[in-house]
């Protein structure tokens, strides 16, 4: 039997030729994979939003966290200002401020340092975002209970009810997006359920309930603003998330790079530090 002898460069060739199908069919298979349509009732994950480190980025996640927490504090008055309703702590807030000689934004960054001070039984650790909510908010709710005028007619206050909900949402998403740390009573709220071992939900009900029942015997305003506002800021909020999340370093890592590269170059790890 005689074997056919081959030239060098005609292995050569062959050889090029089999790594270059091989090459496109590997090109071919992640191709058909990413192209396959996403199975039904399924929705794109949210992007992290654990704790990051103040010293990484701060020039981009600084300006974005007192934004936020500026249109938040913003929001509480506009939502006061209605006089339709607001949420449980604004509710607590007013029922307050009706019976103590300090300010709206006082009694909120009061009340917000009381509830850190709940933190220490609970093992909670304060960030910088953390005390930036409690004064942010106490000073830009002041702003804006003295920019908003009382005492307006039931088409400007149902209009005030819609656009604070509204910013409120947004302002969320904005400060929570810069991922600098639960502000007080959100923390609260996590240490609970944490200590307790109850659902987030079951505690955060719990409390929401609470405050507004204290509040409403204060004489805080509970109306339909407080329905629509416990229906509306959560898809509000969470359908503007996505643009305003960060992405850590972490998240930038390349497409092939290793989860084990992402978890080493995130200071916060996949807790959130």
């Amino acid at each position: 039997m005689m074997l056919r002898r081959t030239s060098a460069p005609e292995a050569t060739v062959m050889e090029h030729e089999a790594t270059d199908r091989g090459e496109r069919v590997h090109r071919r298979r992640p191709r058909s994979r990413a192209a396959g349509p996403r199975p039904p009732g399924t929705r794109p994950r949210l992007p992290p939003l654990t704790y990051v480190p103040l010293r990484e980025r701060p020039l981009r996640r600084l300006p974005q966290l007192f934004a936020g927490l500026a249109l938040y504090g913003f929001s509480l008055s506009v939502l006061v200002r209605s006089s339709l309703g607001a949420n449980p702590w604004s509710v607590l807030y007013e029922g307050l401020a009706r019976h103590i000689s300090l300010s709206f934004g006082t009694i909120t960054a009061a009340l917000g340092v009381l509830v850190l001070l709940l933190w220490i039984p609970l093992e909670q650790r304060p960030t910088f975002g953390t005390f930036a909510n409690v004064v942010v908010l106490a000073c830009s709710s002041d702003l804006g209970l003295r920019l908003i005028p009382q005492h307006l007619g039931l088409p400007a206050r149902a209009l005030l009810l819609v656009g604070g909900v509204l910013l409120n949402g947004l302002s969320v998403a904005v400060y929570v997006g810069a991922r600098f740390g639960p502000g007080p009573r959100d923390g609260l709220m996590t240490g609970a359920a944490s200590v307790t071992g109850r659902s987030l939900r079951l505690v955060r009900t719990l409390v929401e309930i609470a405050v507004l029942v204290v509040g409403w015997l204060l004489g805080g305003r509970v109306g339909v603003g407080t329905v629509v506002y416990a229906l509306a800021v959560g898809p509000v909020t969470q359908f503007l998330l996505r643009p305003f999340a960060y992405r850590s370093d972490a998240g930038r890592c390349a497409p092939g790079c290793t989860a084990t590269r992402s978890s080493a170059q995130d200071p916060a790890g996949p807790s959130g530090g």
